[in-house]
């Protein structure tokens, strides 16, 4: 009987996810065409096309989302038994503090994954506001904190790349609004926004009164799910990480109304005095899923 090459499966799941063999290529640590021999292997092997290729990337195409399933598994299972192999066990409770901004529309999907490949490890997840993320950062209130800071200047050179954080990913900001919103004429601006404990909220009122930006708070959600929801009903304008902006929606920064923008920093707090083992392995675990 043959066995599928964990490499290979490796290569099928990075494209997946990445959504490109260009993407996946820097991942993985490989060239592009070798990127592309290694899925040539494999569809070779299973005898079936596994992804559709076009300009906009690389899409599953059903048997490659029946193999992706059977990949994450196997590679889970291989996780787990070198793991054990080397005396590592991540087990027990750990509380898991993240902004609503970061990646809203894959993080439950990589929690999934976290939880599959650590069997053992139970995760307890709350969303918060970043500014709270920070504040609660040496009271206990969790165990490992991801944030999001703005990185508008004099924040951005605030911390040194000594400061124990783990840094993730850095995004560019971006005006947002409906594509069906016509914004001719739209004075006062209709925003919408998070409340007013939320950092970016903070910043892009700031920003507007600061360029002499009429507006008015059309709608304040609760979360970025919420925020999604005002946009699509075309309620107004608003700001988002790259990251957070959903399928329907345009950029608005060539627009000459609207002020310049930086862009934003996600990262894991650092470590606490007398953490436990444990939390600094997930939080080195979880650089490592979370990129």
């Amino acid at each position: 009987m043959r066995r599928f090459d964990p490499d290979l499966l490796q290569t099928l799941v990075a494209v997946a996810d990445a959504g490109s063999l260009s993407a996946a290529a820097p991942q993985l640590c490989r060239s592009q065409s070798a990127v592309s021999e290694q899925l040539r292997k494999l569809e070779e092997m299973c005898g079936l096309r596994l992804f559709s290729r076009g300009k906009t990337g690389a899409t599953l195409t059903p048997a490659g989302e029946r193999l992706l399933v059977h990949a994450r598994k196997i590679l889970a299972m291989h996780d787990i038994a070198y793991q054990d192999m080397q005396g590592v066990l991540l087990a027990g409770d750990l509380r898991l503090a993240i902004t609503d901004y970061f990646r809203p529309a894959s993080i439950a999907g990589i929690l999934k994954r976290i939880r599959s490949k650590y069997p053992r490890l139970r995760l307890h997840v709350s969303i918060r506001k970043s500014a709270l993320i920070e504040q609660d950062a040496v009271n206990g209130e969790y165990d490992i904190g991801l944030s999001m800071r703005i990185l508008d200047g004099a924040g951005q050179h605030s911390r040194g790349a000594a400061d124990g954080r783990i840094r993730l990913r850095r995004e560019p900001l971006s005006w947002v609004a409906d594509a069906s919103l016509p914004l001719e004429d739209m004075q006062p601006l209709p925003l919408i926004v998070l409340p007013s404990t939320c950092s970016l909220q903070q910043f892009i009122v700031r920003m507007l009164e600061h360029h002499g930006v009429r507006y008015e708070v059309a709608h304040s959600a609760s979360g970025v799910g919420g925020l999604h929801l005002a946009l699509a009903a075309g309620l107004g304008v608003s700001c988002l990480n790259d990251s957070a902006i959903p399928s329907g929606v345009r950029r608005l920064n060539d627009e000459d109304s609207f002020p310049p923008l930086p862009d934003v920093e996600f990262s894991l707090l650092p470590p606490r005095p007398n953490e436990l083992p444990v939390v600094t392995q997930v939080r080195e675990m979880l650089a490592q899923e979370l990129l």
